[in-house]
């Protein structure tokens, strides 16, 4: 099979829910295992939080506050050796609404 011209395509794989990215995962792998393509990862990395602080109240009770969470999960995914098939099968892959896949080649 032909080779593409960069050795290397990193997929990069964001959702605020765990079990989606762990979905997403299992596929892009699985359509990669069966075009032959080397697979580094997936590699977890550090959950991002972020945290919202908000009144109870707008105008009394001041020092009543609640505090809301969004976790972001990201995961990397490196194809070694991609071929065109490779390629034609990630674009035709499906992903779960949700899970912001970025690409790079």
């Amino acid at each position: 099979m032909h080779q593409i011209g960069q050795n290397k395509i990193r997929i990069r794989l964001k959702t605020y829910e765990n079990e989606l990215l762990t979905i997403s995962c299992n596929n892009i792998i699985n359509m990669i295992n069966k075009t032959e393509a080397k697979i580094g990862g997936p590699v977890s990395m550090p959950t991002k939080r972020k945290i919202y602080c908000v009144l109870r109240s707008p105008h009394v009770d001041k020092d009543s506050r609640e505090h809301f969470e969004i976790r972001i999960y990201t995961k990397i995914i490196d194809v070694y050796k991609p071929s065109r098939r490779t390629v034609d099968a990630l674009m035709k892959l499906n992903i779960p609404a949700g899970v912001d896949v970025e690409v790079k080649i």
